[in-house]
């Protein structure tokens, strides 16, 4: 029997008309405790990374643009391209939904390189630890797209398929909490783990390689359970999904930077 929801609404409160949205704030929660998380593993003895607080706080800055405006222009490329040079101005309109892990990636990539060029530091060192932090981000993302009820499941007649009340009739999987969990949980568990209990952070971009073949692992395997976007629906007559894609494309990215971290120690 599928299990029946009632949907939450988007809008969690409104100040002085202002509608303040759960997906906002997942970002605002998101950018706080990764940055707070940065901040604590960036000081031990070990990391490498030494930072003024005005260079903290510009590197959150950067960090910030980074997602924002490479989400936004990876949606725009990679989803949903036509109803964008048909509608220019909606673009900009965040608010309205529609961003990409992949093209966020990009993004952060770009100013976290940007950055440490301008800041003389080690780009990969900072990368690092940010791919340590990142399924924070991720977590709190995937919990705000099931508020949303965007993205969602294929239909199945498990024991796990979701109704939401009002909105859909055929129980569909909760892919978003599966991304939550595997995106999120798992995978920050396993970074931390690595970042703790290995050497590998004293190869400069071995971590980053890492969190992009794993979450590419991770995103292939619960983009069989996510419904394709309408817009685009799948690429092949056997059911590859642009997630998919995407992330096979990063999973050989981030093999050729893992390995070669392991040859160019320094």
């Amino acid at each position: 029997m599928a299990i029946v929801i009632n949907p939450i609404s988007p809008v969690a409160f409104s100040v002085f008309g202002i509608d303040i949205r759960w997906y906002a704030l997942a970002y605002i929660l998101a950018f706080v405790v990764g940055f707070w998380l940065f901040l604590k593993l960036s000081r031990d003895s070990d990391s490498g990374i030494k930072l003024s607080k005005k260079q903290y706080d510009d590197y959150l800055t950067a960090i910030i643009l980074g997602v924002i405006i490479g989400g936004r222009l990876g949606y725009v490329l990679f989803y949903n391209l036509p109803f964008f040079i048909a509608h220019p101005l909606e673009i900009l309109a965040v608010w309205h939904g529609g961003m990409s892990f992949h093209g966020g990636l990009a993004g952060v990539i770009i100013a976290n390189f940007l950055f440490a060029h301008r800041n003389e530091t080690n780009g990969w060192r900072l990368l690092d630890l940010s791919a340590v932090i990142a399924p924070v981000g991720l977590f709190f993302g995937r919990i705000a797209n099931f508020i949303n009820i965007e993205v969602m499941g294929r239909p199945t007649d498990g024991p796990l398929g979701v109704v939401f009340n009002g909105i859909t009739t055929i129980p569909r999987h909760p892919s978003h909490l599966y991304e939550a969990f595997g995106e999120g949980i798992f995978l920050f568990t396993l970074m931390m783990i690595l970042y703790k209990k290995t050497n590998l952070k004293k190869y400069p971009g071995a971590l980053s390689g890492i969190l992009g073949m794993s979450y590419a692992v991770i995103r292939i395997i619960c983009e069989f359970f996510r419904a394709p976007d309408v817009q685009i629906g799948f690429l092949t007559s056997w059911g590859l999904t642009m997630g998919q894609l995407l992330s096979g494309l990063m999973f050989m990215g981030g093999a050729a930077i893992f390995a070669w971290a392991i040859r160019h120690k320094k």
